[in-house]
This record gives C-alpha cells, structure tokens and sequence, in this order.
C-alpha cells in the first residue's frame, strides 16, 4: 500500500507564505517526478509546480517567481515554498508522485490541503 501524506494548509493573508509537504511511505520501489496540483471551487485541476527525478522543477506561469518546489529524496518528501500569496491561490492542493512498485509505475494523490488567500 501507498501513501502520500500531506500538510502544511491553512489561511494566510495576502502577500504571506506557506509551505505544503508531502511525504511518500509504503512499499515503494522508486520515485520519479512529484509535484502538486490545485483545484479552486468550479475551476479544472490545474499544475501548480512538479520536479522530476533529476530535480528539475517545472512551474505554471501563474506561480513563477513566487512559489518553489523542492524535494528531499531520503525523506521521499515534496515541498512547495508558496511566497506572495494572491487570493487567486485559493484551491485545494493536491500532491502526486509516480510511484515505481513490484507491478509498475502509476500515478497517486494525497488527500488534498486546503490553501486560504484572505485579502
């Protein structure tokens, strides 16, 4: 069994920080890209951020320069550093991972932290 936990949410006002965190744990035989995804109430899933295996991060436009994705490979853990926050921020982050186990790669999600721009 798989798992990606999740945490760091909460309520921040306009132009605050936060930092999500997302740890992998079970039966694990690789990792390859983690990253988080977003989704506002009406609004399509959309990236946020994703770095892959090498450690190459990949941003969406609406979040370049202010947020930044890094990750720690013994930990099996994603963050993601959220800096002048805008209330268009405001969505539930999700974690993913593409998980390597005994009958292959797949895709997984964390249960999603709730993320709350006040202006």
């Amino acid at each position: 069994q798989v798992q990606l936990v999740e945490s760091g949410g909460g309520l921040v006002q306009a132009g605050g920080s936060l930092t999500l965190s997302c740890a992998a744990s079970g039966s694990i035989l690789s990792l390859n890209t983690m990253g988080y995804y977003r989704q506002a109430p009406g609004k399509q899933r959309e990236l946020v951020a994703d770095i892959s295996n090498s450690g190459s991060p990949n941003y969406s436009d609406s979040v370049k320069g202010r947020f930044n994705i890094s990750r720690d490979y013994a930990k099996r853990s994603v963050y993601l550093q959220m800096n002048s926050l805008k209330t268009e921020d405001t969505a539930i982050y999700y974690c993913k991972a593409e998980i390597l186990r005994p009958r292959g790669w797949a895709a997984y999600w964390g249960q999603g932290t709730q993320v709350t721009v006040s202006a």
